[in-house]
């Protein structure tokens, strides 16, 4: 039976946020291993927060190797140099610094370091036999939620688009939140990221409600939405509504940042067990056509995906609106859910994401591919409130490249 009051929280054991909060690391590390090998990218390595956190480990008792190659998108490469990394210095607790790609590599590493094997192993879901090496995440964008979250999404040099490894064994033990470290990312990152967040908070809030049966949180990893999830989310939207462009606007807006920052992690336990959906299945192959930054993908998708699901899902879409704070009251439920995509619309174009995938980059020649290639993403496909088939991934991938987000009205 379907029953609104169930709920389930996957998350790390120890989850810290605050301004000057990463000073909290070296007692999280030195609690967890000797040996620490930390995985982050060579702009944040040069920077002197970065000194300071690594020498705060060493003063904690740890010996500290680095790893700063990490580049976006994380090709395989990183992965196995990171991989070395740690196995030279048998490291026995791994630490991620820096965006999505710096976190999502150190749980990789945790995850071979323990079990062996390559990456591709473990693609898919639950295929992580056990726990991994004690992991610590600290984030130092606001958008990917990777700190809390048990998945890791890498490049695979034999697959046309990233895939996922998805397993609770990959969750952090230990995420720490400063939103200090977001202060100097400049606005396109700040832009892309934050849209990633709301997307993630949004497409979780609206995400498939599944048959609860005792057995369903071994059976996803990604559960669909349910009352905690939905707690998450709504208040993710919240903070990110009334942040997003402040910080964008203005980076030293420190109120912004840290209500950005907060509404990116919520975004990131709501999605961590609920999932996300259209969105993200599209952008994986958009993103692998176009080398444009995930974040931007997800948001150019959100608008048409909004459209696209108001059939199965109009009421969780209003109840966006209202968390965007808009002004709605006395409208019906309909024109509640169009405020919110409107809303949407206008806030990533205000951020300077393009309007649709015709301006990100995507030929017209690769519609019919992407569509297919979105389909491969199960995980996300079964996630969404209206099914998807070929025909409807068509028409949704097709609407999105013209612009025309009206085709998305009815069911096809």
């Amino acid at each position: 039976m379907i029953s609104p009051l169930f709920g389930a929280a996957r998350m790390p054991r120890n989850l810290v946020f605050g301004a000057g909060q990463r000073g909290s690391l070296p007692g999280y590390v030195g609690a967890l291993g000797k040996r620490a090998l930390i995985v982050t990218d060579a702009r944040l390595a040069d920077e002197p927060v970065f000194a300071e956190m690594q020498h705060g480990i060493e003063a904690a008792g740890c010996a500290v190797s680095v790893y700063s190659g990490t580049v976006a998108e994380l090709p395989a490469e990183n992965i196995a140099e990171a991989l070395a990394h740690g196995q030279k210095s048998g490291a026995d607790v791994i630490v991620g610094i820096g965006g999505g790609s710096c976190m999502d590599a150190a749980k990789v590493v945790a995850l071979l370091l323990a079990h062996g094997g390559k990456a591709s192993d473990y693609y898919g879901e639950f295929k992580v036999p056990g726990p991994v090496v004690p992991l610590v995440a600290v984030p130092t964008t606001s958008g990917t939620g990777s700190e809390v979250t048990p998945v890791a999404v890498v490049s695979d040099p034999d697959r046309a688009v990233k895939v996922g490894i998805a397993s609770p064994h990959l969750i952090a033990h230990t995420a720490i939140c400063d939103p200090e470290l977001t202060y100097s990312c400049p606005p396109a990152l700040t832009a892309v990221s934050g849209a990633d967040a709301l997307t993630h908070a949004i497409e979780a809030f609206t995400t498939l409600r599944r048959d609860v049966t005792p057995t369903m949180v071994h059976e996803h990893v990604f559960i669909g939405k349910n009352a905690m999830s939905d707690h998450y989310a709504l208040e993710a939207i919240r903070l990110i509504g009334s942040s997003l462009k402040q910080a964008y606007d203005n980076g030293q807006d420190h109120a912004a940042r840290e209500r950005l920052m907060l509404g990116a992690t919520l975004a990131g336990l709501a999605f961590g067990t609920a999932g996300t959906a259209a969105a993200h299945a599209v952008q994986y192959p958009v993103g692998a056509l176009t080398h444009t930054p995930h974040g931007a993908g997800v948001a150019v998708m959100m608008p048409y995906v909004m459209a696209f699901n108001r059939s199965h899902a109009e009421a969780e879409i209003a109840q966006v609106a209202q968390a965007l704070g808009l002004p709605v009251e006395g409208l019906d439920q309909a024109k509640q859910a169009q405020a919110a995509i409107d809303a949407v619309t206008d806030l990533f174009a205000a951020i300077g994401i393009p309007p649709t995938l015709r301006a990100l980059g995507m030929s017209e020649d690769k519609l019919d591919w992407t569509a297919n290639a979105a389909l491969g993403a199960t995980r996300l496909v079964k996630n969404n409130p209206r099914p998807l088939d070929a025909a409807s991934m068509s028409l949704l991938v097709r609407a999105a490249y013209s612009g025309e987000m009206a085709r998305l009205g009815a069911d096809t």
